[in-house]
Order: C-alpha cells, then structure tokens, then sequence
C-alpha cells in the first residue's frame, strides 16, 4: 500500500489543508482534514456512501471507519469477520459473556472496541495505541465510552503486552501495521506465547494478517501462531486464500476447540465479501514447510 509522508513545506510550516490543534485544546467532534500526529499525519474523511461515516487514513494508508449513528456498524469485511469469530464463542445474550475482558493492540478510530463496547455493554476493554495525538484526536472525534469501560494505553504494543497480569484478557486482537506489514516484533514466536500467556483459559488470540497474492507472510505468521496455540482458524474470502490478491486473512488461536458453528458459517458467507473459515487441519496444512518466526538473537557486547 502507498504511504504517504508528512505533509509539512520546506520551512516546517503546515501545508495547505493541515489542520493544527494547540496542545491542551479540546477536539468536540469529527471534522474533515489533515491532522499531524505524533508519527506523521493522518486524514479524516467523510463517507460519502454513509451521511453518519467517517474514514481514517494514517500516513495515507485507510485505517479505520466510524459510523457515528451506529457503533455496531462495522464497515471493514475483516473487522465484521472478527467480531462474529469472537461473538460466536461469547454470545451477547449469554449472560456470562457480560464482563468480557478485551486487548486490542493497535488503536485506529478504536472501531472495534467501539462495536465490541455496544455488543458487550459491561466489557472492560483495553487499546493500546503507539501514536498519543492520534488516540487524543480519536476520543475528541468519536464518542468512545469512558474509563475504565474503554481505556486507551499509549504505547509500543509489544511493550505493554509484556507488562500484562497473566490470564487477564478473555480476548486479544492484534491489528497493527506499519505500512502493509504487521511490524515483525508483533509476529514472532516469543511475542505469540506473551500473548498466550496473557489469556485466560478459553481465551482467543484473533490476528489481522495482511500479505501479497504469494501468500508467504501470511504462511508464516500461520505456521507462527500455530506453534503457540493447540486450536487455530484461519478467516478470508476466496480469492484471498488461492493468492489472487493483497488482502486481509484473520487468524486466530486458542488452547480449546473452536467446534463447529453452524451460525458462524453461514454469518460468514453472508457479508458482502463471502468468507470461508479453515479449521485446524487446513490451518496447518496451509503453513506446512513454511517456518516459524523467531526474535533475533540478542548481540552480543564486545
């Protein structure tokens, strides 16, 4: 994907359209523009197809859409896949999935623990977002429930994520990217059994994987995630799984069976973009040869 730098003149002045807000100022509402934050510049656009939408571009790579009439409208096919995943193990009208516990590393527009919040109104919710001027823009913009229903953590994902209680979180969603690419510390073995370990039992590990038609990315965070979890699903349309084009798989883990859920199936082949759920044996079989990612090693000092 393209990506776009700041938009700033050679005198370090703002460009034509650039929106800047002193420090300390309230932001009341979206409004359309071009804001620095604190890793570059991000856009808020309004939706021409939908009078209450708003889309978020970080950098000029689409991030996030908000419909502010309706926080249960999710407008990205690979959000609604994994929303329905973890809807299917936690009904909403299962009382006990009342007080789920959620981490969300990346932020965005928080869409996501925006609908999970609606869907699960005494959920206790985390996003952990790197940019501090784009998670301040984003609670003025959006009305986001209040703390300690929904809390955002500035901060490096991978960081916060190891400071973490273990079994703590009945959910993990991990969409982080810089550019095309989830950011390699995020895929590798020894982070995935961090965030195995901050599950509690029955918990799900749930991750966007975005690659190229060679599949190999999404291959070896596959073959990743499976190392670390007894149980994994693999979510995405058709196309995406034969390598015709770049696109989006969710991933997910968990030390429990996922089970058979027909409701999930046909919700899944439902949306605009049908999906297909592999089970754990075509998982596996998709990432078989392909190797499992690792931290580099640590230098040694001379």
């Amino acid at each position: 994907m393209a990506k776009r730098g700041r938009s700033a003149n050679r005198a370090g002045r703002p460009a034509a359209g650039v929106v800047e807000v002193p420090k300390g100022s309230a932001v009341n509402g979206p409004v359309e523009g071009v804001y620095y934050i604190d890793t570059g510049d991000c856009e808020l656009i309004a939706d021409q197809d939908n009078s209450t939408g708003w889309l978020l571009k970080i950098n000029g790579v689409m991030s996030s859409h908000i419909d502010v009439a309706d926080p249960l409208f999710l407008d990205f096919e690979y959000m609604r896949w994994m929303a329905a995943l973890i809807e299917s193990r936690w009904p909403p009208s299962d009382v006990s999935s009342a007080k789920l516990r959620g981490l969300h590393l990346g932020g965005g527009a928080c869409s996501l623990a925006r609908y999970f919040s609606a869907a699960y109104p005494d959920a206790r919710q985390v996003v952990v977002e790197l940019d501090g001027k784009l998670a301040e823009y984003v609670r003025g913009w959006f009305d986001l429930p209040k703390a300690p229903l929904l809390r955002i953590r500035v901060g490096e994902a991978r960081a916060v994520t190891e400071t973490l209680t273990a079994q703590t979180r009945d959910f993990i969603i991990r969409d982080v990217f810089a550019g095309a690419f989830t950011p390699r510390p995020l895929t590798t073995a020894e982070f995935t059994r961090h965030a195995k370990r901050v599950l509690a039992p029955g918990g799900l590990y749930v991750a966007n994987s975005g690659d190229a038609p060679d599949l190999k990315n999404a291959r070896e965070d596959a073959a990743t995630i499976a190392a670390a979890f007894k149980h994994t699903v693999i979510i995405a349309d058709p196309a995406m799984l034969k390598g015709r084009r770049y696109g989006n798989m969710v991933m997910a883990g968990s030390d429990v069976p996922f089970g058979d859920d027909p409701q999930l199936r046909r919700r899944l082949l439902g949306g605009a973009v049908p999906a297909h759920l592999w089970d754990d044996a075509q998982v596996r079989a998709f990432a078989a040869g392909a190797p499992v990612r690792h931290d580099p090693p640590p230098s040694i000092a001379e």
